[in-house]
């Protein structure tokens, strides 16, 4: 790490850009403090995937967790989406609204997509490409050659070449740099623990930039998959993107320092950092979702004969926590009165929260499970 030089710049016409030097080669890892973050990461890493090993129909509960991830990796972007916006019909949002959503939504099919191509594709710049594809359909950005490799010059910060914060590698040089990205996770004789490795790939990513737009979510996304694809988790229950967003100016700071002083030892330490905190705080989500299970299960019994249709109702609820009488109806193929008559019911026993104020057209928020998640 200390022999370490990330790259240098190369002169263009009328600018400099940043050529990253390659990954694909051994690493030394020698400073103290990051074996010693490594081994407790590890640690929190498996207690979080044995945790969920134990929580029943935890399937149920990754939609949300995907959900978070989506609208965290987005805001760092600049996307306003609340998470209870995904769940409620574009009629009841504004146009700004509806393509904030949009956005969020490409990133959840996106993860998906990943996700179920993982066991036959492994991270590649065929799966990059196809997951970019998906993020950037229809949205801001859509003419930005999705799904395919940048073929001119992008900037990250300033409005053009001659007053941006950092200029990415010339776009000649992608398929090389890239080649050097993919051939270095997949490298078994690169011996370098996984979380070093994907440590060291993100920052290589975000500094090739390969993409015109959609680069930052794209590259937070590789990172659960590679903890899947190595085995390190199980399903996809760890993301960064909410440690990230809540030390926003730090993560920036730690890869452009890695750039202009070749620094990789604070960004080591500082994503490692995210890992034990994260894999801590996805535990204690597992935790309060479990006690919120037992807590549910007492107040079924009020219910009587219609506890049936609650538990129906509350499972329905751990993927998509707005509801109203529209979809109520349609779930559990009841009346409107009684749709109507049930949500009320479950508002005064404190299961869910209306959310709009409204007499006519109102939505009902399960806010003690978001709290699960969202519990800023």
């Amino acid at each position: 790490m200390k022999k370490f030089k990330s790259g240098e710049y190369q002169q263009q016409d009328g600018y400099k850009s940043f050529n990253p030097a390659p990954i694909n080669r051994q690493w030394a890892i020698e400073n103290p403090e990051i074996l010693e973050l490594l081994g407790h990461a590890d640690r929190e890493l498996g207690r979080l995937d044995m945790f969920s090993e134990y929580v029943p129909d935890i399937d149920l509960f990754i939609y949300l967790h995907t959900v978070k991830e989506a609208t965290q990796s987005s805001k760092i972007e600049g996307t306003q989406t609340n998470a209870e916006e995904i769940f409620i019909d574009n009629i009841n949002l504004n146009p700004e609204q509806r393509l904030d959503k949009m956005e969020v939504q490409n990133y959840i099919r996106a993860i998906h997509e990943g996700v179920s191509q993982l066991s036959s594709l492994p991270i590649s710049t065929r799966l990059i490409k196809k997951i970019h594809f998906i993020l950037m359909q229809g949205v801001r950005g859509k003419n930005k050659t999705h799904g395919e490799y940048r073929i001119s010059q992008n900037w990250i910060g300033g409005a053009t070449l001659k007053d941006a914060v950092f200029i990415p590698p010339h776009h000649l040089g992608m398929n090389t740099l890239m080649g050097d990205f993919e051939k270095f996770l997949h490298n078994q004789d690169v011996y370098i623990p996984h979380l070093i490795k994907i440590a060291i790939a993100h920052y290589q990513f975000e500094t090739i930039h390969p993409f015109l737009d959609g680069n930052g979510r794209i590259g937070r996304l590789i990172i659960p998959l590679y903890f899947m694809e190595k085995g390190l988790i199980k399903r996809p229950i760890l993301y960064l993107s909410d440690y990230f967003e809540k030390h926003r100016q730090l993560y920036y700071d730690h890869l452009n320092n890695i750039r202009v002083k070749s620094d990789l030892t604070a960004w080591l330490k500082f994503f490692l950092v995210g890992i034990i905190e994260t894999a801590k705080n996805g535990i204690g989500t597992f935790d309060a979702i479990l006690k919120l299970q037992k807590s549910l299960d007492k107040k079924f019994a009020a219910f009587g004969k219609r506890s049936v249709h609650v538990k129906k109702l509350i499972d329905h609820l751990y993927e998509n926590p707005v509801i109203n009488s529209t979809k109520t109806i349609s779930l559990l193929k009841v009346s409107k009165p009684t749709a109507i008559k049930l949500l009320t019911d479950l508002e005064t026993a404190g299961i869910l929260v209306e959310t709009t104020g409204y007499s006519r057209n109102r939505f009902y928020l399960f806010q003690d499970y978001m709290r699960c998640f969202f519990n800023d």
